[in-house]
């Protein structure tokens, strides 16, 4: 069989900073929805790696979900069906889910998404349309219980400025590619839009490479 496996040299360097991040604010036990997991090397690493979680990785894209199943497959060892979803996979420490298909901007989002304790989005506020960022608020403020949280990490702007050279070049790479891409503005664009869907924030925390995590939870 064909390794169908991608992979980013930046979860290397991020997911232990992250997983740092998560075990801290994430409720456990709980069920978590992943929104744009990308290759899966993320959601495979958080199911393993913090204890009592049930990790949904999803994706919209074709190519990213057979990334995820492939390593799924090869790097979760232990299989037995659950009760919930015949086809999770049973870690030693947290269960990683079957990936959904799933593009934010179709709403409302299918039955499959279930519940949710939690919603975390690595990397795609700024790479993706405004209208991306608007419906996973919206979702956010329907779906998750009081005081559940919505985890954003990426680059950002503050108060309308970079926060360094190097954001800078990257945002203006970003919109060369997509004018409807670019870094955002945690202030006057995505609090302002949290405001607008029941979010609250709850905190800001400075992460490697120019990065930050954004904390929201449902009032």
């Amino acid at each position: 069989m064909s390794d169908a496996r991608l992979s980013s040299p930046a979860v290397a360097r991020n997911r232990e900073p992250l997983r740092e991040v998560l075990a801290r604010v994430l409720p456990q036990p709980g069920r978590v929805l992943e929104i744009a997991s990308g290759s899966g090397e993320h959601a495979c690493y958080f199911s393993r790696q913090l204890p009592g979680l049930s990790w949904q990785p999803s994706d919209p894209d074709p190519q990213a979900l057979a990334s995820i199943r492939a390593w799924r497959e090869t790097a979760c060892q232990a299989s037995q069906p659950g009760v919930d979803n015949p086809n999770a996979v049973d870690n030693p420490a947290g269960r990683l889910l079957a990936p959904l298909q799933l593009d934010v901007t179709r709403r409302p989002w299918p039955a499959a998404v279930g519940e949710i304790d939690a919603l975390v989005c690595i990397n795609m506020i700024h790479i993706a349309p405004w209208a991306a960022a608007q419906a996973l608020f919206a979702e956010a403020g329907e779906r998750l219980p009081q005081h559940g949280p919505l985890v954003l990490y990426g680059p950002f702007r503050r108060h309308g400025a970079h926060t360094a050279p190097s954001n800078d070049a990257f945002d203006r790479s970003l919109q060369a590619r997509d004018a409807r891409w670019g870094i955002r503005d945690l202030e006057s664009e995505v609090l302002a839009l949290a405001e607008q869907h029941a979010l609250r924030l709850d905190e800001v925390i400075t992460m490697p490479a120019n990065n930050l995590s954004v904390i929201l939870r449902r009032r």
